[in-house]
């Protein structure tokens, strides 16, 4: 796991933006280049992320890419603002999986009863 030391703190801008501004082009047209990042946008909302020192920049690059955007919540953690604004949770898209786990298996019970007696599967 990476250390927020080395690696640095992040925050989480959710906008309200109009609703025909898409993901690819927020990214075309929002300045600031690589220090901002997009992490979704779709049906009137948007997600960028940014450094704690850099959140006001990150509105004004916002608000320069799409004049009636504004911010409504700033938070540390994509689940936060998920949780609040259900659109953002619907419209999220699909969690990547975790390195060195392997997929969940169906799971098949080991032991099951009959006519009291146990019977073990293997």
């Amino acid at each position: 796991m990476t250390v927020k030391s080395k690696r640095g703190r992040r925050r989480y801008v959710a906008f309200i933006t109009s609703p025909e501004m898409t993901k690819q082009e927020m990214v075309d047209r929002i300045p600031g280049g690589r220090t901002f990042n997009v992490i979704q946008c779709s049906e009137g909302m948007a997600i960028v992320r940014c450094g704690p020192s850099d959140v006001g920049r990150c509105e004004e690059a916002v608000r320069a890419c799409d004049p009636q955007a504004h911010a409504v919540r700033t938070s540390g953690t994509l689940r936060t603002l998920r949780d609040e604004y259900p659109v953002l949770k619907k419209n999220a898209p699909p969690r990547p999986p975790r390195r060195g786990t392997p997929p969940a298996k169906h799971r098949v019970p080991r032991y099951t009863c009959a006519d009291s007696r146990v019977i073990v599967i293997i």
